[in-house]
């Protein structure tokens, strides 16, 4: 098999035709999902350059209405609330059968050339040449700019890199996610592998991935509970905005309890079985529910001069409801969305192909494009609200076009992304 195409096996890449990761189908809907999810990461980091709410690395300073400011906190709550947990679902159901196809060594040596690699690109090349230009871009004009080799000296002799991950703290977040994985599989033996081949192996109409228990209505309430608690708990200590070396752990728990649905999702079949029916419900019920959840929450929690630090993080009832509104919505979005794509964008032609040939990539290399949008967009006095959504409209479309035409034919790009 060529070597692209098995490594988008594992990370649930477009595949060969006819064949999908251990059960010799093809997920296109899978694929279509991924490529969604990262148009929606690049939409919300043009959000947060125009609103200022937010972590990235340009934005345009401005004091919003309180329209303007609801109309992106809705939507970048709303996103942030399911996007990467999505991606990690879908990235934790292709685990088990890589890890069974490989064997414990060249699973974790293929993850780290996979991950770590571009991973490294960004924190030591990438990271530091978008520092760079936006230091020299906000920089008042009559202070000098630093020179390239100067700052790239200070960049690294200072450690700057070991927290530059910027998006690709997903990947790395992945690789220990997929290593943590692998221990428990060795530790536990063959006993594990037994259960996985008898679930994975025999999965046509009448297998046993088939006759798994489907989860009902409760253990969806019990996941929602358990991230929610564990949001909470993490955000006593990281609050929402904090970061550890470009981690915001106020985020993980829907993160690693995505991450490990996926894995039991791929050994009973979940994404392929879950009745369409069941997962709107959950949709509609987020979409609905969650956004009359959400504006309550910011009509009746926000304190004096609107200020929204006890939803952050701490012993707040904010801090709670937010968690639960978080998980409620993520968990209901994520329900649908797998229902939805499933039913409605399960094919593979020639535009879901080339997104999802190019969704790492666009992934990968989105901040460089849309910085440099936003600034050539910096002497338009427009409303922000167009802004963001001039500079999405532009940067997307381009984003897929320069990794088509230049990012995936780099020699040492073109086998890692």
């Amino acid at each position: 098999m060529d070597r692209r195409l098995e490594a988008g096996l594992e990370a649930g890449e477009a595949k060969p035709r006819g064949e999908e990761a251990g059960s010799g189908r093809r997920l296109y809907f899978v694929d279509n999902i991924r490529s969604f999810v990262i148009v929606q990461v690049v939409v919300l980091h043009a959000a947060v350059t125009y609103s200022g709410l937010g972590m990235w690395y340009y934005q345009e300073a401005a004091a919003l209405e309180p329209l303007t400011a609801l109309s992106f906190g809705i939507i970048q709550s709303f996103i942030q609330a399911y996007s990467l947990g999505l991606l990690f679902l879908v990235a934790g159901y292709f685990v088990p059968a890589s890890f069974r196809r490989k064997g414990g060594a060249r699973f974790l040596r293929d993850r780290a050339v996979r991950l770590g690699v571009p991973a490294l690109i960004y924190m030591l090349m990438i990271n530091p040449a978008i520092l760079y230009y936006v230091t020299s871009l906000s920089a008042p004009n009559p202070t000098p700019a630093p020179t390239p080799g100067g700052f790239y000296l200070g960049y690294i002799l200072g450690l700057q890199f070991l927290g530059g991950s910027g998006p690709m703290w997903f990947a790395i977040a992945l690789l220990v996610f997929s290593t943590a994985f692998a221990a428990a599989r060795l530790l536990r033996g063959d006993q594990e592998k037994k259960d996985e081949e008898a679930a994975e192996g025999t999965e046509g109409p009448e297998g046993a991935g088939d006759d798994a228990k489907l989860p009902d209505h409760r253990d969806v309430i019990k996941l929602i509970l358990v991230i929610a608690a564990a949001a909470f708990a993490i955000r006593l200590v990281q609050p929402i905005g904090t970061a550890v070396l470009n981690m915001q752990l106020s985020f993980f728990a829907s993160y690693v309890a995505l991450f490990v649905v996926g894995i039991a999702a791929r050994r009973r079949r979940w994404l392929a079985r879950i009745p369409y029916p069941f997962g709107i419900v959950w949709l509609k019920a987020a979409l609905v529910g969650g956004t009359a959840f959400w504006l309550a929450l910011f009509l009746f929690g926000i304190g004096p001069e609107g200020d929204i630090s006890m939803i952050n993080g701490g012993l707040y009832w904010q801090s709670a409801a937010y968690a639960l509104w978080e998980a409620f919505f993520c968990v209901g979005v994520c329900l649908g969305i797998v229902v939805v794509f499933r039913e409605r964008f399960n094919s593979g032609g020639r535009l879901p192909r080339f997104m999802a040939d190019n969704s790492f990539a666009v992934y990968f290399f989105h901040p460089v494009i849309l910085i440099l949008v936003t600034a050539a967009l910096r002497g338009f006095a427009w409303h922000p609200l167009a802004k963001f959504a001039v500079a999405a409209a532009v940067a997307v479309p381009l984003c897929f076009v320069a990794s088509e035409l230049v990012l995936r034919r780099i020699p040492l790009l073109k086998e890692v992304l």
